[in-house]
């Protein structure tokens, strides 16, 4: 990196200032020296005041740099807007980005197919606007953003430049104050990668999805992966994490319980204690990624399954009176340290909390999770609640609906970026300057501990060979390997002898590839024989990646599981299914029902939650040995689906629900 000031202070043993002195990187400020110690004149005005001075605590520099923010400057802060890169599509057309590399996933797969982008942006609930995202200069400069959200997928080292271009801005400014660049999940298979919920494919190291690592049952790699993935993300200038998601698939018509680790409040609670030390470490550090769990307090009991990004999907409800299962995994988070929590944007239905958003629930926010839980991190609005679903709330005026949110207990509002409706609601009175001081602190508080007032910078070349880097991907792969579940091996058929002739077909129809839903795969791989026809081979190797076509392509219309209504052709699979031995793998983003194929021949059956087609292969031919458990149950039927209590987990609706239930899953 070339920079005017480049202070990079580190002594040798014995040093006075070994323990004491941080490195300190500036592009725009000059530097204070106060006896052999060196300081961020960030203010530029040639004195060390006391938020640029590193020796004191957090707070005394908090208060510091507060008394010297204005109005304007501290409500600017409180928004986090999704920001642009150049060249980037997001918004476009819906797909998370079109720079750089575009790393293979499976070359059974069309690739532009295999992740699901729909632009959630394109659907505007109450004929609101679209997210607001304002240029990044003018919102550095004019909005005082510093706070942004990266949707796009870049290389490496675009990322990374990006990253210090901001910086550089940011430290250019009245006060110096750096920027937090958060983003959602970028390490993971997936079908949905919609905006809001993944990035898709990128140069990241890729792991299973969330689903898949839940159903590893390996703590230790969960540690590991998000350690691994921490380091991608800081390298690239990534130090905030929209993720990750203490849901529960408690409901199997949910749209989203693919982003979730299952429906277990127990293995739920582990796993996002894992990540939250992986990622942010025992406390936050210059070396963290800091974590926003959410959706509090559990946005999977949604009624009927549709999701609350849709008026029509608005309502959680609590019908099997277990509202306080779905609220374990977050106390698992809390207690590992989790900087921010999110909110959903589901109104809760019955008698016990205010029918409003959680985002305006004081009872939730305020009462139950600052108060009794103890949560004293950053209340991180969803995106949009204010302007597009401002469920319960519809009713009332938009500064209103601010006010509402900041009593309640929101810290910082998602999908803003013009404070100007927020300036006005202070400057009339609604919200107390001293209220909004306590936000401020909050948010401050966690560029601090991250070390951002040092040195916000990255160093482009380390990024390039940290993203992606051999250890990270030897780790991925035998992550991808472990998340597959064997279900059924009724015949021995599996693992396949050597030289055994295999017709391996994947069918994923994603809707904007009709006609190709089928592809034939003849990958190289030692000790099977692959041909071109089922007619040739001695055995076949289906694997179905059914989808409903992403979270916002719903119309509000009822939910069905069956593969028919998820886009799998049961006649094409039942005609495979009688003509030869089948191993059937099956990509489970939510428990589908295969009431349809399952009528005896099923003998073989794997499940998958996003991995790559090595991995099967691995599983197929006894490479490597499965031990993976399934993290929900899936429903025998539509009907068991339709009665499930949404609340309630698969493994506890009783007798009769289940077909393949949770934990279940076999080794040769």
């Amino acid at each position: 990196m070339k920079s005017r000031i480049l202070l990079a202070l580190l002594f040798a043993s014995g040093s006075m200032f070994a323990q004491t002195q941080p490195v300190l990187v500036a592009m725009k400020t000059p530097t204070l020296r106060v006896g052999k110690l060196s300081f961020k004149d960030l203010n530029k005005n040639n004195k060390l005041d006391k938020y640029e001075d590193w020796r004191l605590p957090v707070d005394a520099r908090i208060k510091d740099l507060v008394s010297q923010m204005t109005l304007e400057e501290k409500l600017g802060f409180m928004l986090i807007s999704t920001t642009r890169m150049g060249g980037d599509q997001v918004f476009n057309n819906g797909v998370q980005g079109n720079a750089g590399p575009r790393p293979k996933i499976t070359e059974g797969f069309n690739e532009e197919d295999l992740v699901q982008n729909t632009n959630m942006f394109t659907r505007k609930p109450l004929g609101a606007p679209n997210m607001s995202a304002a240029g990044t200069t003018k919102g550095v400069t004019q909005f005082h953003l510093r706070h942004f959200i990266l949707r796009a997928s870049a290389s490496p080292e675009i990322m990374a430049k990006w990253s210090n271009n901001l910086q550089e801005l940011c430290e250019s400014t009245r006060l110096g104050i750096p920027a937090i660049v958060a983003s959602n999940p970028r390490n993971h298979v997936t079908t949905d990668a919609s905006v809001g919920l993944s990035v898709g494919l990128t140069a990241f190291s890729k792991w299973p999805g969330e689903l898949g690592l839940a159903a590893m049952r390996d703590f230790d790699l969960t540690r590991k992966f998000a350690e691994t993935a921490a380091a991608e993300w800081r390298a690239v200038g990534l130090r905030k994490g929209y993720m990750y998601m203490a849901d529960l698939a408690t409901e199997p018509r949910w749209g989203r319980v693919e982003g979730t680790f299952g429906e277990d409040a127990d293995l739920a609670s582990n796993m996002i204690t894992q990540i939250v030390l992986g990622f942010q470490g025992k406390k936050l550090t210059n070396t963290s990624v800091a974590m926003t769990t959410k959706h509090f307090p559990g946005g999977g009991p949604q009624e009927g399954g549709q999701d609350s990004h849709f008026d029509w999907g608005k309502f959680a409800h609590y019908p099997g009176g277990m509202f306080d299962y779905h609220v374990k995994p977050f106390q698992a988070a809390i207690a590992a340290g989790t900087s921010a929590i999110m909110p959903y944007y589901s109104a809760p239905k019955g008698k016990e909390f205010e029918a409003v958003g959680f985002s305006y629930n004081k009872a939730i926010i305020g009462e139950l999770l600052q108060n009794k839980l103890g949560f004293k991190g950053i209340i991180n609005s969803d995106t949009g609640p204010i302007e597009m679903m401002p469920w319960g709330v519809e009713n009332i005026s938009i500064p209103e609906r601010y006010q509402k949110a900041l009593n309640a207990g929101v810290d910082i509002f998602s999908g803003a970026a013009d404070p100007t409706t927020l300036i006005e609601v202070v400057k009339k009175g609604m919200v107390s300057e001293a209220r909004i001081d306590q936000s401020v602190s909050k948010l401050l508080k966690e560029k601090f501990e991250l070390g951002l007032f040092e040195n916000p910078y990255v160093n482009v070349e380390e990024a390039v060979k940290t993203v992606g880097n051999k250890a990270a991907v030897d780790a991925a792969n035998l992550a991808l390997r472990k998340s597959i579940v064997l279900l059924r091996n009724d015949e021995k058929r599996l693992p396949l002898a050597k030289k055994t002739k295999v017709y391996f077909e994947t069918y994923f129809q994603s809707g904007r590839n009709a006609g190709e839903a089928i592809k034939v795969s003849k990958p190289e791989y030692a000790g099977l024989e692959f041909v071109s026809t089922k007619e040739e081979a001695d055995v076949v190797l289906l694997w179905l990646v059914p989808t409903a076509g992403g979270l916002f392509s719903s119309q509000g219309s009822k939910i069905d599981l069956n593969l028919s209504a998820n886009r799998i052709d049961v006649a094409h699979v039942n005609d495979i299914l009688n003509a030869k031995p089948t191993i059937l793998a099956i990509n489970y983003t939510n428990p589908w029902v295969i009431e349809e194929i399952d009528k005896g021949k099923a003998k073989s059956i794997i499940a998958t939650f996003g991995t790559t087609q090595d991995a099967l292969l691995d599983i197929v031919t006894g490479a490597f040995n499965p031990t993976g458990k399934m993290p929900f149950t899936t429903p025998v039927n539509q009907a068991a689906v339709e009665a499930n209590k949404s609340d309630v987990p698969g493994h506890m609706e009783g007798p009769g629900y289940g077909l393949f239930a949770f934990g279940q899953g076999l080794s040769y």
